[in-house]
Order: C-alpha cells, then sequence, then structure tokens
C-alpha cells in the first residue's frame, strides 16, 4: 500500500473514531480511555478467532457468514491504527519497522 492510500485510511479511522467518540459523550459523558480501546480491540480480535474458527469448520455454527468475518478483520485492523494515533505511534511506520525488523532476522 503506498504511502497516500495508507495516510488516507489512517484520516478516515480518525474521523470514525472522532464519531464514536461523540456517542460515548452522548451515552457515557465521557470518551473512552486507551485502556478501553484496547480492550474492545482485543474484545474484536477473539472474535476474528471465533469467526475463523467456524469458517474453517473447527467451530460449531450455524453459519460461517463471509462477510462478518471480513468486516471483523477490518475493524481489528481499524482499532490498531486507533489505538497507535492515540498513543502517538505512526501506524505505518510501526509496520514498516516489524516487517523490516522481522524479515532481516529470520534471513540470518
Amino acid at each position: 500500500m503506498d504511502e497516500t492510500r495508507s495516510s488516507e485510511l489512517v484520516e478516515r479511522s480518525k474521523k470514525l473514531r472522532a464519531r464514536y467518540h461523540e456517542l460515548e459523550i452522548k451515552h457515557h459523558e465521557d470518551i473512552w480511555t486507551v485502556e478501553e480501546d484496547a480492550l474492545a480491540f482485543l474484545t474484536d480480535a477473539g472474535l476474528v478467532g471465533r469467526l475463523t474458527m467456524a469458517q474453517q469448520e473447527r467451530w460449531p455454527s450455524s453459519s460461517t457468514n463471509e462477510t462478518d468475518l471480513e468486516l471483523k478483520i477490518g475493524e481489528t485492523m481499524w482499532w490498531l491504527i486507533v489505538l497507535a494515533e492515540r498513543m502517538n505511534i505512526n501506524s505505518s511506520e510501526a509496520l514498516e519497522n516489524f516487517l523490516s525488523t522481522t524479515e532481516k532476522r529470520l534471513e540470518k
């Protein structure tokens, strides 16, 4: 993904999170903390696991809705962008650093 596309996705993610902050204020009089965002991410990541198991026929389910799995994977990616932004971490640079470091380590 090029840098322009990555920046666009980060901006869209931030705007969407701001909309959710509005709902949090409406319902709870305050926005979620970074810790609450992290917990929401972990919950969604767990759901990715369960939906994956169902899709792979390793967990009993009445349906294996590919759309649900795809959306939940997208949502976990969104949460990671949101968390990175809230903690002043550039998500694109974090991914690049991880990939470069791991590739170098595995080349040995």
